[in-house]
Parts: C-alpha cells; sequence; structure tokens
C-alpha cells in the first residue's frame, strides 16, 4: 500500500525538526493490549531517541487518535497503523481522523505484508516449539483477525506465503471473524491434506479476545501475539521512514516536471 497524504507538509529542512511518528493502535478491552502497545512504543523510542513518538487509539483505549493529534496542534506527523493488513481502519478511520485534525498528518502503509513481519512470526513460533527441520507432517495455521475487504485478505494471504517461504511448510490463512476459512476450517484442511502437527502463528499485534479464541482452537503449538518483539519496533520505523521518502520522492518530482 502506498503511503497516503492526507495534508501537504513544509519538508523536514524546512522546519528543522522530523514529523512526529504517532502509533495508531486498534484498542482493545483486554488491559493487556494497552500494555503491550506501551512497552512496543518503549522499544522505538530507544532505537530512535530524538524522535517525537506518540500513540493514538482508534477506538476502547485512550488516548484516542483525535486526542493525540490535537495535542500536536499544527504540528506534522506521520501516522503508522500498528494494524497487519489493509482493511476499513486503515482506507477510512484513520484518513477521516485525520483529515479533520489542525496536525499536518500523512498515513503510512500498515505493516504488512513485509519481511519483518514475518522475522517476528518466524521467532515466535520457534520460542513456541516450532522445530528447526520441520517434516511432511509439519504445516502452519496463519491465524488473523479477519475481514470483509478484500485487500486485507490479500494481504494476509501474502504473509502466509512469505512464512512458508521461510518455514519450508505449508501456511494457510485461518480468521476469527468476517472471513473464511475459520482457523478451525483452516485446521481440518491441513489435518485431512496428512499434516498432523499442525502449529497455529498468532497475526496478533497483542494479547485480545481473537487471539485467545484462536488459541483455543490449536491442535498443537500455538506461538504468542507479536507483541514487542524487536523486529515489531523496526518495522514501524520502516513505515516511518517509507513515508517521509515516497513524499520527498513526490516532491522532486513535481518540482522536476516543467
Amino acid at each position: 500500500m502506498t503511503a497516503t497524504t492526507v495534508t501537504s507538509d513544509r519538508n523536514t529542512a524546512a522546519t528543522g525538526r522530523a514529523p512526529a511518528l504517532v502509533v495508531v493502535a486498534h484498542g482493545s478491552r483486554d488491559p493487556r493490549a494497552a500494555g503491550t502497545v506501551r512497552s512496543l512504543l518503549g522499544r522505538v523510542r530507544v532505537l530512535r531517541p530524538a524522535l517525537p513518538v506518540r500513540l493514538g487509539h482508534i477506538e476502547l483505549n485512550e488516548p484516542l487518535l483525535p486526542d493525540t493529534l490535537a495535542a500536536l496542534g499544527d504540528g506534522a506527523a506521520v501516522l503508522v497503523p500498528l494494524l497487519l493488513g489493509r482493511g476499513h481502519h486503515v482506507k477510512r478511520d484513520i484518513p477521516e481522523m485525520a483529515a479533520v485534525s489542525p496536525a499536518r498528518t500523512r498515513v503510512a502503509a500498515p505493516l504488512g505484508p513485509h519481511p519483518l513481519l514475518v522475522d517476528a512470526l518466524h521467532a515466535r513460533l520457534t520460542e513456541a516449539g516450532w522445530p528447526t527441520q520441520p517434516g511432511p507432517e509439519h504445516a502452519v495455521v496463519l491465524a488473523s483477525a479477519g475481514s470483509r475487504d478484500p485487500e486485507s485478505r490479500a494481504d494476509t494471504a501474502r504473509t502466509a506465503a512469505l512464512l512458508a517461504a521461510r518455514l519450508g511448510v505449508p501456511v494457510v490463512p485461518g480468521y476469527a471473524s468476517a472471513a473464511t476459512p475459520t482457523v478451525p476450517e483452516a485446521i481440518r484442511t491441513l489435518t485431512a491434506r496428512g499434516h498432523r502437527r499442525v502449529a497455529l502463528a498468532s497475526c496478533f499485534t497483542a494479547p485480545g479476545r481473537f487471539a485467545a479464541q484462536c488459541a483455543a482452537a490449536a491442535p498443537w503449538i500455538t506461538s504468542a501475539p507479536l507483541g514487542t518483539h524487536p523486529s515489531m519496533a523496526h518495522l514501524l520505523l520502516h513505515r516511518y521512514d517509507e513515508t517521509l521518502m515516497t513524499d520527498g520522492a513526490m516532491k522532486r518530482r513535481a518540482l522536476a516536471t516543467p
């Protein structure tokens, strides 16, 4: 997904200050989720101490994104969704909240699909007991929240393909809601194909209802949510940098056009 420019921004050289990184989390009723997100932001701040890093939630938790943006005044910010694919929140909710804010904002692509996301998924599976040399009996269900948006499902399928290439075993998506196959259906499909060791890779940013629901269906090992894995912090910064570079390239092309 190409980063979306919501409003124009003076470049960093003109302002002398880098735009803030605003991490946009969904929000959850599970108290562990908010703590996980804040710990992840702590990792980002360690990696880039001079960068202003803020948090805004779409719903359920404070600070809500409109309040975070209001606190920035007319300052510049790059909004990086802590979401793993395209969907309604990325395409509509976040840009609409940004558009009515006084801040000068750009919206980055979601975190997936991307090799750094696969790094985190692989590491979490390894922590859960995934073998170093899997055999033909092994397979993985990539457990995701689900969406009615076909582009969101395409992103999940791409992440599953990248993880399959990394692991050398079949990986199929399974969804907690709004899409098929469900996680139990995906497990049954792989089992019917002769895979006796089906692991569940939790493609969730933090603990919550969907992650727990999917884990309850697992016939073998289940990885932990991605949480504060170092690759997640690097991926947030990558999406931030990518957005600034894309915006800068567009401006250079515009200036070069006769």
